[in-house]
């Protein structure tokens, strides 16, 4: 491929957003800039990712299943190379591949692949380790953002640019911005390099805490005072209509955990939680916006390559005061104390808060499947990829053929005409899991020729063509035609044994090779780290 001609690349990750969290999919969230994309591009509908943030993190950075990177569960180390909780030597990234082969390797955001780096405890990081590898030294000239997995979203406990660490305002921040602009500016500096770039744009929202700017909620007054049943249903509506859906697949039911609207407390506070959640993911669009205006003012707007997802389903998570909230500072950095935890006496959204929008309203971002990140059914696991590249893919559509965070590293080196080489930086590495997803963005003919297989504390899954087998842990097997019922609603395991059984040996097998584990055998290594308080969530 001549150099010239080569295309930029950028990846944009959204954090904890649901399938149905953007106009495209049916929101009422106003996602004007990701929508245009879509419009332009291609809409991969079937699109999957690892069920939780950096084990979902780890497969699209490597191409590998996360537990051949590394990161089989989450940042703490529990004992063996699959679970060690940042990428293995063997496990090359995107920006070391397309460093080595002249590209520019840029990232803002969120990095939460090295290990843990507990909020509590900035103090005693060890960053740069070889068990705590930061961006730069895993590929990235570039780095500005969070190196562990959640921050305060205008008051960050620890910012880094490159390998050091920075101080932000204490009165004009907002992360969600701050990464974009530094973003924008990398990018002004590989042009003036002439140089190809491959920019990762991992963002930290919508992740609790929910926090957004005043005027961003304003324009949510109002809107989900309706509640999450009537929200939940609209939008698989509009999906309908759009065509967003393969078939007209029914609704999930209202998850069992969830009170019917009519019955819920508090409900000008619980409308306005979905109000700061909406505003955050609104934001996330106005800076992608941004980020086009400055592509075009800088003429790389055709040709380059751009990808839009999220990192897993919904969270469902509560945020108690002595629950995940306990283990992040809980003073702003003008001083000023947080009120941590899930508060109705408080308006959520402001800096002095740290809440999360809670079980049914995950359950409405995720329509109109069932279940959440954590878990491998649809809701989990499920995310929009919206591609956008003017000068190779043209109004594509909606695709409903399935992919997975695995094909994105195959795909950007096919799409840049990098080699996908066995050796990086004099290190062997595994050759990539995944399968390039070019042919089929591009109008050619294209079918996946291997199964995809999940496996995350325990909750398993593995589809094959049309058929996905998939349990929570310690659970029976379930069967399901995901195009008779991608919603997960009739289970066909009962009368097809050996179905289930022949599934069941090639997940056995791929589990074995992958070096999963037992989650029996992890959880006591887990809960005495938590005893430890060395654990990442």
């Amino acid at each position: 491929m001549n150099p010239q001609q080569r295309p930029n690349v950028i990846v944009i990750l959204a954090d904890d957003m649901g399938f149905a969290d953007l106009g495209a999919t049916g929101s009422e969230i106003r996602t004007p800039h990701i929508d245009g994309m879509a419009r332009r591009g291609a809409l991969m509908s079937a699109m999957y990712n690892c069920a939780r943030c950096c084990p979902t993190r780890a497969s699209l950075l490597t191409g590998l299943y996360p537990h051949k990177a590394g990161i089989g569960h989450m940042g703490t180390h529990l004992g063996d190379p699959a679970y060690q909780g940042f990428l293995r030597d063997d496990a090359a990234t995107i920006a070391e591949r397309l460093k080595a082969d002249g590209y520019r390797t840029l990232m803002s955001g969120k990095w939460h692949v090295g290990g843990d780096l507990w909020a509590t405890r900035v103090a005693n990081w060890r960053v740069g380790d070889p068990d705590r590898p930061t961006p730069l030294q895993r590929g990235f000239d570039r780095f500005y953002g969070i190196l562990d997995g959640v921050t305060h979203h205008f008051s960050p406990h620890c910012i880094f640019e490159d390998d050091r660490p920075v101080s932000v305002s204490p009165t004009d921040f907002y992360f969600t911005d701050a990464i974009t602009d530094k973003a924008i500016g990398m990018i002004d500096e590989s042009v003036l390099l002439d140089q190809p770039f491959f920019l990762y744009l991992a963002h930290a929202a919508p992740h609790w805490p929910m926090h957004a700017h005043e005027e961003d909620i304003a324009r949510y007054d109002g809107v989900y005072n309706k509640g999450w049943d009537a929200i939940r249903t609209a939008r698989h509506e509009e999906m309908l209509s759009k065509g967003v859906l393969q078939h007209p697949w029914t609704i999930s039911s209202r998850d069992a955990s969830a009170p019917a609207w009519r019955d819920a407390a508090h409900h000008d506070w619980e409308a306005a939680r979905m109000a700061v959640y909406a505003a955050m993911v609104d934001r996330m669009d106005q800076s992608i916006g941004r980020l086009l205006e400055a592509l075009k003012r800088l003429g790389q707007y055709d040709n380059t390559l751009i990808m839009f997802l999220s990192d897993n389903g919904g969270c469902a998570e509560f945020m108690a005061e002595d629950g995940w909230a306990q283990f992040y500072p809980d003073v702003h950095n003008d001083g000023r104390r947080i009120q941590l935890g899930n508060r109705p006496d408080l308006l959520p959204g402001g800096p002095l808060t740290f809440m999360s929008y809670d079980l049914p309203w995950a359950n409405a971002s995720n329509a109109p499947f069932r279940l959440f990140k954590h878990w491998v059914h649809e809701g989990g696991i499920s995310t929009p990829l919206v591609v956008q590249w003017p000068a190779r893919i043209r109004e594509t559509g909606v695709v409903h053929t399935p992919g997975h965070v695995i094909d994105l590293l195959p795909t950007i080196l096919e799409a840049t005409g990098t080699a996908t080489a066995n050796e990086v930086g004099g290190r062997n590495m595994l050759a990539p899991d995944g399968e390039s997803l070019l042919p089929l963005l591009t109008g050619r003919n294209w079918s996946r020729a291997q199964p995809l297989f999940w496996e995350h504390e325990g909750n398993c899954a593995v589809r094959i063509g049309n058929l996905k087998l998939v349990r929570k842990f310690q659970s029976p097997w379930e069967l399901y035609d995901m195009e008779d019922d991608r919603t997960e609603l009739h289970d066909l395991a009962p009368g097809n044994a050996s179905i289930i059984r022949r599934m069941e040996r090639d997940f056995a097998s791929w589990a074995n090779h992958a070096g999963v584990m037992d989650w029996n055998l992890l959880v006591p290594r887990l809960l005495a780290a938590w005893q430890m308080g060395d654990v990442s969530g």
